[in-house]
């Protein structure tokens, strides 16, 4: 089967659970309906758009998809997208301005700082934010989950930290020397592999802390080099992950380089690219069509956006969690989406979603509000200026997509 014709295979089968999901043909909105708005927020603009366009691309494609097949009740999804440039002052203006716009959910965030900044803004107005890319541990964390209406599809660093750390350890890489920015997500990053470290009483070697926008790194490198590291582990979003990169190329020191997912992105792989060669990260997704799904996904992607995914990642997660969201909508019959119907249907999704990312079979519940649990990462490697599987064994396992455990 190819995958334009699994695409289509794909896309009736989502038409007929849709079909499904309609109380009755004779409930149908008109087709003059008024759209249903939808947010959408991250940095589509700036130093972090390398992984914020493809989360948006992803989410289009899914409303895309959805649109062709009828919509909600013969209502188009209309998506109303702001731009954060990756600027915690700007999604906190940006969120405020999407809560005036009528949309029943927000997806997005990829910076973890501005993430934290802008959420008091949609619990306050109890409106559900769907988070597909920030990582930062405390991003779901900052209410108690039952009154919470922060939900992510997105692997929370508190998982990814664990996953890598286990990793390396394995490899008999015991003295790791940890880098990370001060941003939002470098500070919650750090904490969440020296907590990692410590459930294996292993104390890192040296950290290093360092600004957004640094260009030179050598002096860190140099003295976690005298520390007697023989591993860097990396928590920063940007450039400075390619920073890190040369410097210890231009020292010649030749330790490996692991992180969190950041390590996947055209920054640090077009920004290093010799250093950034054998760099491992955490992974959920993997731009390889190792089953019918992730093909189709990304011939669909291709078609319609007429380009590589610079973070693969991103995109997949972007298009899950539309989906999601969509599904969550079919939970609700009567068209009423209040903040406080919407968070009920995303905790009680009816029905079985099979994802991109993972088979997704209750992702949220009351007390639970992060989609991505450990079994569904893989580790990625850098090879040759893209990112594949670091163990051949993962690619096997990644023939049949991962559920929660």
């Amino acid at each position: 089967m190819t995958s334009i014709s699994t695409s289509l295979v794909l896309r009736a089968l989502r038409a007929l659970v849709f079909a499904m999901a309609l109380p009755t043909a004779s409930h149908a909105q008109a087709p003059t309906a008024p759209t249903i708005k939808v947010g959408a927020i991250g940095p589509f603009s700036g130093p972090s758009s390398d992984f914020g366009l493809p989360m948006l691309n992803g989410i289009r494609l899914a409303v895309d998809e959805v649109n062709r097949v009828g919509g909600y009740l013969g209502r188009q999804i209309e998506l109303v997208v702001r731009d954060d440039k990756g600027n915690p002052d700007v999604g906190l203006q940006e969120s405020q301005e999407m809560m005036k716009d009528g949309v029943i959910a927000t997806l997005g965030f990829c910076n973890t700082g501005v993430a934290l900044k802008a959420i008091p803004v949609y619990q306050k107005a109890q409106s559900p934010l769907l988070v597909p890319c920030s990582a930062g541990t405390p991003v779901t964390a900052q209410y108690p989950a039952a009154e919470s209406y922060i939900f992510r599809n997105a692997p929370r660093d508190a998982i990814q930290a664990p996953f890598v750390v286990n990793d390396i350890l394995k490899r008999g890489w015991n003295r790791v020397a940890i880098l990370a920015d001060t941003s939002g997500y470098g500070e919650a990053g750090m904490k969440d592999v020296i907590a990692a470290l410590e459930k294996k009483d292993v104390k890192p070697a040296y950290i290093g802390r360092f600004p957004l926008g640094v260009k030179d790194l050598k002096t860190e490198l140099t003295a976690a080099k005298a520390a007697g590291a023989n591993v860097i582990f990396s928590y920063t979003v940007g450039p400075e992950n390619a920073v890190i990169a040369n410097a210890k190329r231009d020292l010649n020191w030749d330790v490996p380089m692991v992180g969190g997912w950041p390590l996947s992105f055209p920054f640090f792989i077009t920004g290093a690219p010799q250093a950034a060669e054998g760099a491992l990260m955490a992974q959920t997704f993997i731009a390889e069509p190792s089953n019918e799904r992730r093909s189709a996904f990304l011939s669909g992607y291709t078609r319609k956006f007429n380009q590589k995914m610079a973070v693969p990642m991103a995109a997949a997660q972007g298009y899950d969690t539309m989906y999601l969201l969509i599904y969550a909508m079919f939970g609700i019959r009567d068209g009423k989406f209040t903040g406080t119907a919407m968070k009920a249907a995303l905790e009680n999704i009816p029905r079985t979603y099979y994802g991109v990312v993972a088979t997704y079979e209750r992702p949220f519940t009351l007390d639970d509000k992060d989609a991505v649990t450990e079994n569904m990462l893989v580790m990625g490697k850098v090879q040759k200026g893209a990112v594949t599987f670091a163990y051949p064994e993962d690619a096997r396992r990644n023939l049949e997509v991962q559920r929660k455990r």
